[in-house]
C-alpha cells in the first residue's frame, strides 16, 4: 500500500465559486483509476499540542504501489487540478508513505 497525503492551505479570500471549483477538483482526483482508497476532509476539532490543524483541506489517496502513485501523478485529471486550482492555495504539504 502506498499513501499520498496532501494538506492544502487555501487563501482566506476565496470566493464561494472558487471553493466549489477546488472541492470539485478534489472529487475528480479520487476518480483516477489507480486510486484504491480515498479521503477528503477538513481539520478535526482535536486540540492538542502535537496536532496541526492549521490546514484547510486534506486529501489522502491510497494506491497498490508506487506505480499506481506515479500513474496518478501524470494523470490528466491530476495535472488539470493543479493547473486550475493552484491559485486557490498559499501552501501545499505532501506526506507519502508505504508499507
Amino acid at each position: 500500500m502506498f499513501l499520498h497525503t496532501v494538506l492544502f492551505w487555501l487563501r482566506d479570500d476565496l470566493k464561494s465559486t472558487e471553493l466549489q471549483a477546488f472541492e470539485a477538483g478534489l472529487n475528480d482526483l479520487i476518480s483516477i483509476e489507480s486510486v484504491k482508497f480515498k479521503f477528503i476532509g477538513k481539520p478535526a476539532s482535536t486540540r492538542r499540542p502535537v496536532v496541526d490543524s492549521s490546514y484547510s483541506y486534506k486529501l489522502v489517496v491510497g494506491f497498490d504501489d508506487l506505480a499506481g502513485h506515479d500513474f496518478y501523478q501524470e494523470a490528466p485529471l491530476h495535472l488539470k487540478f493543479i493547473e486550475d486550482c493552484r491559485s486557490f492555495w498559499t501552501r501545499v504539504q505532501i506526506y507519502d508513505g508505504t508499507s
